[in-house]
């Protein structure tokens, strides 16, 4: 086989193997001043704002119940996260507050869509009543 007939299938055997594999996404490094950062929220108070707000602006992707199975789910790329998990629930309230209100990728920065602090915060909260 010439070298050149080597170097295609070599390419093609590439281009296969990685359109399989699935995506991995890089880990969602949170600045640490958000990680220690105190919710200012009661949350037992106003869950049913933080639920409303919920349901207008996350439910279509990450779902009801927060499984990451909402209708435009599949239109995602990346990994929307399963509320309800360990994993998940052991995130501080800054870090959750810090993805929620920036985003990264598929997840848009809601500081335009909700520029109030406190929305965010209770919508944090209200996750918070997802876990198993």
């Amino acid at each position: 086989m010439k070298p050149s007939n080597i170097i295609i299938v070599l390419g093609l055997a590439s281009l296969i193997f990685y359109a399989f594999k699935s995506p991995v996404q890089d880990e969602w490094v949170v600045p640490q001043e958000y990680v220690n950062m105190p919710n200012p929220t009661d949350p037992s108070v106003d869950l049913a704002i933080g639920k409303a707000l919920y349901n207008k602006h996350c439910k279509s992707c990450h779902g009801k119940e927060g499984y990451g199975d909402g209708p435009k789910a599949d239109e995602m790329t990346g990994d929307l996260g399963d509320f309800s998990s360990a994993e998940y629930q052991a995130q501080t309230d800054g870090e959750l507050f810090y993805k929620t209100t920036f985003g990264r990728d598929d997840m848009p920065e809601y500081t335009k869509k909700m520029p109030d602090d406190e929305d965010r915060w209770l919508i944090v909260n209200y996750m918070r009543t997802m876990k198993e």
